[in-house]
């Protein structure tokens, strides 16, 4: 049985989807479903502090990269204690999770073994597919990661169609990051397109860009969608006045017709992992509320109150 370390959230819950949870034995700090998952060795930790404003932590990030500094701990002890064979990690942002170049040092420093490392780098909803069959390769399950990937497909095969159907396409802007503002990337403009909307800012595939005000006033979307990277519904709430003391915000019509929304961008959009496929409903349910309900409302998503 393999012994499996997983240091960025969507690769546990790809494991444990795959039916694997007992060949965990590590994880991140921030892997946190499922909840039983919780009871594992810690690996890692935030070299910033996570607990301040949106542009207090901005300050930090942009700080530690540009003196090369990581922006995560490896806990080289807890790593050689648990002696994994393998370890899943990532290289698509260095701010998301523990970066590959920081695994790769923390093995080099490892004399009692020397585990397969498994990087994931998904941009797109084809890279997520991809990223689980590779998780399901390394860990030999490759045909549970093949019938699981069908069954995520199949779901949002049938939310695209009924969403094909709609009278209207609602314009949506996606804010991934709210001070600075930044709009969404990578997978979540095909979420969008797939749920019935128009997507407004950044682009699939690629990485989430820094945007304006300005820029949001002048595009004026029908919805505006408030996923913070790493915060959930309550910590998105406590930083929005930094969004609506902006000149103008009342003025948006997303905000005039009550069209403003928190979710769990943490739980959800900011992980690319199988609950891609739940975000994917979140979204459905908010660009077209008469024609899809998924019970998300309240856990994953609500909307902001004028």
């Amino acid at each position: 049985m393999q012994r499996v370390v997983s240091l960025i959230p969507s690769a546990t819950e790809i494991v444990c989807l795959l039916g694997l949870e007992l060949q965990l034995v590590g994880r991140s700090h921030e892997c946190d479903y499922p909840p039983s998952v919780q009871r594992l060795p810690i690996c890692t930790a935030p070299a910033v502090d996570v607990s301040g404003s949106s542009a207090e932590i901005d300050r930090q990030v942009k700080s530690a990269l540009r003196d090369a500094l990581a922006i995560y701990r490896v806990h080289d002890d807890v790593l050689r204690q648990v002696q994994p064979s393998v370890i899943v990690t990532q290289a698509q942002c260095d701010v998301c999770a523990v970066s590959l170049k920081d695994v790769e040092q923390a093995v080099c420093r490892w004399l009692e073994s020397q585990p397969q490392i498994v990087s994931l780098e998904p941009r797109t909803l084809a890279d997520v597919w991809d990223d689980i069959l590779r998780v399901a390769q390394a860990l030999d399950v490759p045909e549970r990661g093949a019938a699981v990937v069908a069954q995520l497909q199949r779901r949002v095969a049938a939310i695209a169609e009924q969403a094909q159907g709609m009278d209207s396409r609602p314009t949506v802007a996606c804010l991934e990051w709210l001070d600075p503002l930044m709009a969404g990337g990578n997978w979540l403009p095909e979420l969008v397109e797939l749920a019935g909307g128009t997507n407004l800012f950044g682009a699939a595939g690629a990485h989430s860009p820094w945007m304006t005000f300005d820029a949001l006033r002048e595009a004026d979307p029908d919805v505006i969608v408030l996923l913070p990277c790493g915060f959930d519904i309550a910590r998105t709430r406590d930083e929005l006045p930094a969004l609506t003391g902006q000149p103008g915000w009342r003025e948006l019509q997303a905000v005039r017709a009550g069209r403003v929304y928190l979710t769990d961008g943490n739980q959800f959009f900011n992980r690319p992992g199988p609950r891609l496929v739940e975000s994917l409903e979140i979204l459905a349910e908010i660009i077209h509320p008469q024609s899809f309900s998924f019970g998300h409302v309240g856990s994953g998503w609500e909307r902001l109150k004028s």
